[in-house]
């Protein structure tokens, strides 16, 4: 860092990371890192509404909504939010070009972003700084190194989320305290990462008849993820216990933190699940785990990613972009239910007793 760039102590920082919800649970660490490192700094994070309803309440944050949806006026609120004020860092944590406007209304001595390789939407023209390049690095990495431009040492992989008694209490009602428990949270954000139905249905049966287990199927309330597990529940031989749609995203989290195995494409819940200590069971080919899955629970993980990358693409994993996505009809096929209820078979084996 060069000496005209140089903060010895910053007294304020403002992050920017409106989205998604698994991206947003990979900054949580570097909020606390912030906090272990430079005790007496002041904290701002600019959110999005969703999003701040899950962490929103972190200790000694400063949230400040910003309201995708709003358009122009969204700006005009965020400019009013920040006037007069002046940040000595602002870790400019997402590049798409809705959040480069954004980082715009932000006033800030430093403006640290993206290296050039994972810079798009006009990104630079909005910082001043950037992080070392890392080709073959997790997301979670890539912003834990956010600190770094500040002298500081890169965040470690530790997340905390404020949870209520009441959150915890709708946990406990719903998960069974004689056998283990299997979460499965089968919508992802994206339509093309999701997993068939009637897949997810036999993989639910199975846990039933051969592990005992107890299978909730957990979603937004949104009318096509209320679809989605009411296609698994009719699917199945076996009763499950279905409650898309009827849990907030604090009361889903409790639920996770409680659960046994989490089930789930690449979406929001399992970074949320792998958060909160709990093992994430990932089916991925539309994306790589390795850049995005669930950080503590790679090597639960179902990775036909190479083949669908292939398939697609033609490129191997070596010769595509990292963060490449194969996010293609018939990709998520590639993901057998024996390649599911194989892992299962590994994890319970290495859980049981």
């Amino acid at each position: 860092m060069t000496r005209q760039t140089q903060l010895s102590s910053p007294a304020s920082i403002c992050i920017l990371r409106l989205s998604a919800i698994g991206d947003v649970t990979h900054v949580i660490p570097v909020v606390l890192s912030l906090q272990e490192q430079l005790p007496n700094v002041k904290v701002t994070w600019v959110i999005g509404k969703i999003e701040a309803k899950l962490i929103g309440d972190l200790p000694g944050v400063e949230f400040i909504i910003f309201d995708k949806k709003a358009g122009r006026a969204g700006y005009a609120e965020l400019r009013r939010k920040m006037k007069g004020r002046k940040f000595d860092a602002l870790l400019h944590m997402q590049v798409a070009f809705r959040a480069n406007l954004a980082a715009a209304c932000i006033p800030a001595q430093l403006k640290i972003g993206y290296d050039k390789a994972r810079s798009k939407d006009l990104h630079s023209l909005f910082i001043n700084r950037r992080i070392a390049p890392a080709p073959h690095q997790h997301v979670r990495d890539c912003l834990a190194s956010f600190l770094e431009p500040l002298g500081l040492k890169a965040a470690p992989p530790r997340w905390a989320i404020p949870l209520s008694d009441a959150d915890h209490e709708f946990a406990h009602g719903h998960l069974a305290k004689d056998r283990k428990n299997l979460v499965i949270s089968p919508c992802a954000s994206h339509t093309l990462r999701n997993w068939p139905a009637e897949r997810y249905a036999q993989l639910a049966d199975y846990a039933i008849e051969t592990h005992g287990m107890k299978v909730i199927l957990v979603g937004s309330p949104a009318p096509f993820e209320k679809e989605y597990c009411e296609a698994i529940e009719s699917a199945m031989k076996h009763p499950v216990h279905n409650i898309c749609g009827q849990d907030t995203l604090k009361q889903l989290t409790a639920l996770m933190s409680h659960a046994d195995l989490v089930v789930a494409p690449d979406t929001g819940p399992a970074h949320i699940a792998s958060a909160v200590g709990t093992d994430v069971l990932g089916l991925f080919a539309a994306s790589n785990p390795n850049r995005s899955g669930p950080y503590s629970s790679l090597k639960w993980c179902v990775n036909r990613y190479p083949e669908a990358l292939k398939q697609f693409t033609g490129k191997t994993v070596e010769e595509a972009r990292w963060g490449a996505k194969a996010e293609f009809e018939g990709a998520m096929e590639l993901v057998s239910v024996d390649d599911v209820t194989t892992m299962l078979d590994r994890w319970v084996a290495e859980h049981s007793g």
